[in-house]
């Protein structure tokens, strides 16, 4: 069935479905696809109907062995139902990212669809303190293949690569993202602006980069429309520095040498205390820039500068308190003062431990 008016096929153009079409860039796709002349059909799938007008929906879970039988009509699939909040548990989030990846390549094959899109992270490039600020698109995949969501884009690039061996024929694109902003958007990213101060470890410069919802869906548009082949990088052109990042928050830094920042927060994360190992916390402390040269040369621009995205997030956030990841109320983040959020957490895990040994006593 089909919500809002479908325009009749047309004979020529693909046909292109889009996951996760009810909400976030799946949606802001499924709607810029529906209007362009030269897509015969879109096809929205997700476990629930949206409301994009013009579009077919179908509507299931894209984990469903049963999902190619929704495909025979289908040209090019763009993968955008991918979960990245730090609230859903580590191992439902890995299944739910990892085997919606397996399902739609398996089931597009099944169905001789051409082409499929899976979209990644640029945080799969890594993020160091060493990096070339931006990276090229083809810099080697330095990530820590570990529990936290850099771990699942890696698994889901490893199935991009031996797709086309295994499914001769279908070809794969890979779209990797800066760090993603935009309403609804709720990583540890995003988060790390919640903090009552924001984090810098000693003797490295983070360079901020952001890829709005916006751009997101725009550069889908052209990866789709244009043929582009990937790896294609995605967000917004250059890098804000430490000094711009305080003056658009309105919030001061501190600074901890690594070995203490990235020792606590992996014992934390160990504690049940923090949604993600210490692994994910590099993307705050260590630049993880890349340079979109491929959508460059098709034409492509952002509508969203670095500080704009900034600010953005931070009405987006506003009212929000986290530390080290975490969801807190506002009167424990007001506890997190003078040393900031990680010394605060250091403390609590102290506390803990000072509470285990009481009870062994």
């Amino acid at each position: 069935m089909a919500t809002g008016k479908v325009r009749p096929r047309r004979s020529k153009g693909p046909v292109v479905a889009v996951t996760g079409a009810a909400t976030g860039a799946g949606r802001l796709l499924a709607a810029r696809l529906a209007e362009r002349e030269e897509i015969r059909k879109v096809v929205a799938i997700d476990g629930q109907r949206g409301d994009v007008p013009g579009v077919t929906w179908r509507v299931m879970d894209v984990r469903d062995p049963l999902l190619s039988g929704r495909l025979s009509d289908v040209d090019v699939i763009v993968h955008l139902d991918v979960e990245q909040s730090p609230e859903i548990e580590q191992r439902e989030r890995r299944t739910h990212n990892v085997r919606g990846a397996q399902t739609v390549v398996t089931a597009a094959a099944a169905a001789r669809v051409r082409r499929v899109v899976l979209v990644t992270s640029a945080m799969v490039y890594g993020a160091e303190p060493g990096n070339d600020v931006p990276l090229p698109e083809d810099a080697p995949l330095l990530a820590e293949a570990d529990t936290g969501i850099a771990g699942d884009h890696l698994e889901i690039e490893e199935l991009a690569a031996t797709a086309p061996l295994a499914h001769p024929g279908l070809e794969i694109t890979v779209v990797r993202p800066a760090a993603l902003v935009g309403p609804g958007v709720d990583t540890l990213v995003t988060r790390h602006f919640e903090a009552p101060r924001l984090l810098s470890v000693k003797g490295s410069t983070p360079g901020w980069q952001f890829c709005h919802l916006d751009d997101l869906a725009s550069a889908l548009d052209v990866i789709v429309t244009e043929h582009l082949t990937g790896p294609v990088a995605v967000g917004c052109e250059g890098w804000l520095g430490p000094e711009e990042v305080a003056e658009i928050t309105g919030k001061r830094g501190f600074e901890l040498p690594a070995a203490l920042t990235f020792g606590t927060a992996q014992r934390l994360h160990r504690l049940g205390m923090t949604p993600a190992p210490a692994t994910e916390l590099r993307y705050v402390a260590y630049p993880w820039v890349v340079d979109c040269a491929r959508l460059r040369a098709a034409g492509w621009k952002p509508m969203y500068d670095n500080a704009a995205a900034l600010r953005g997030l931070m009405d987006e956030i506003a009212g929000r308190h986290a530390v080290v990841g975490r969801r807190v109320g506002g009167r424990e983040a007001a506890a997190a003062t003078a040393a900031g959020a990680t010394v605060a957490a250091i403390g609590a895990a102290a506390a803990i431990r000072r509470a285990r040994r009481r009870r062994r006593v």
